[in-house]
């Protein structure tokens, strides 16, 4: 359907959030984020919405609702989990959802000063200061490494962390700690989770992770030296696979299944 400029600046993409769920909609051509003038579900009193920039040309807006709503046979609208909305959704509206989660996420945790405990103004999209002691607060990003290890040309090493959503088996990660820089993590994670030496490190890539709001930085490297001693608080399996001999791996919204599908693709 062909819009003028008017209709383009009229129109917002709205991404509305309940609990780590967000509100699409069924279309003839399939599921979206909803497109309209105004909000398509009632804002509750006191939430605000936030401008976060454009999507498919319209204003990209966000706003929390206070309850879900449910979804029924019939019904245009849906609740899915933000991962599952993976699957749905085009992916630049996938995208954005994710940042739009990280947005209302800090709107949350920055109510109040963290120095003095006065209520926060915004004071821009991404900026609240503190009326009182003139504190600056900014959406939090936690950097976290992610490693793709290879032993000889045919091997590498797939884990499985406690925290994982799932059966499948991925790939060693951590987050940054204060002092590390990227490449001391990705050899301190190794080490500290399977006792093992690595080398060769190589950069592969970078992802938005908004569970809630991180990054993920991507390495290949190479088995080095050692037997693997699998820490027990955060893995609880870890082993070298073959390309045919593959566990179930991550899905593919992850920079985890990227790299494994490049080890695959013999493209790393």
């Amino acid at each position: 359907m062909e819009t003028t400029s008017q209709e383009n600046e009229s129109l917002s993409g709205w991404f509305i959030f309940y609990n780590g769920e967000i509100l699409i909609e069924k279309k003839a051509d399939g599921f979206h984020i909803p497109f309209s003038i105004a909000p398509p579900i009632a804002v509750p009193e006191g939430n605000t919405i936030h401008t976060i920039g454009t999507i498919n040309q319209y204003t990209a807006k966000t706003f929390t609702l206070s309850k879900a709503i449910t979804n029924k046979e019939g019904n245009r609208f849906y609740m899915k989990d933000l991962r599952a909305s993976y699957d749905f959704l085009p992916l630049n509206e996938y995208q954005m959802a994710g940042k739009a989660s990280q947005i209302l996420t800090w709107d949350k945790n920055s109510l109040f000063c963290p120095h003095c405990g006065t209520r926060t103004v915004q004071v821009a999209r991404i900026a609240k200061r503190c009326p009182l002691c003139g504190q600056e607060i900014y959406p939090r990003i936690s950097p976290a490494i992610i490693v793709l290890i290879k032993r000889g040309d045919d091997e590498i090493l797939l884990v499985h962390a406690r925290n994982f959503r799932g059966t499948f088996n991925g790939l060693v990660a951590g987050f940054l700690e204060p002092g590390e820089t990227l490449e001391e993590c990705v050899h301190r994670e190794v080490m500290e989770e399977t006792g093992l030496k690595i080398k060769n490190l190589k950069y592969f890539g970078s992802q938005s992770w908004p569970y809630p709001s991180g990054i993920m930085i991507g390495y290949t490297a190479e088995y080095d030296s050692g037997t693997i001693k699998l820490q027990d608080e955060e893995l609880s399996a870890g082993t070298f696979y073959s390309r045919t001999h593959l566990p179930e791996i991550p899905q593919k919204l992850s920079i985890a299944r990227k790299l494994i599908d490049a080890w695959i693709n013999h493209e790393i």
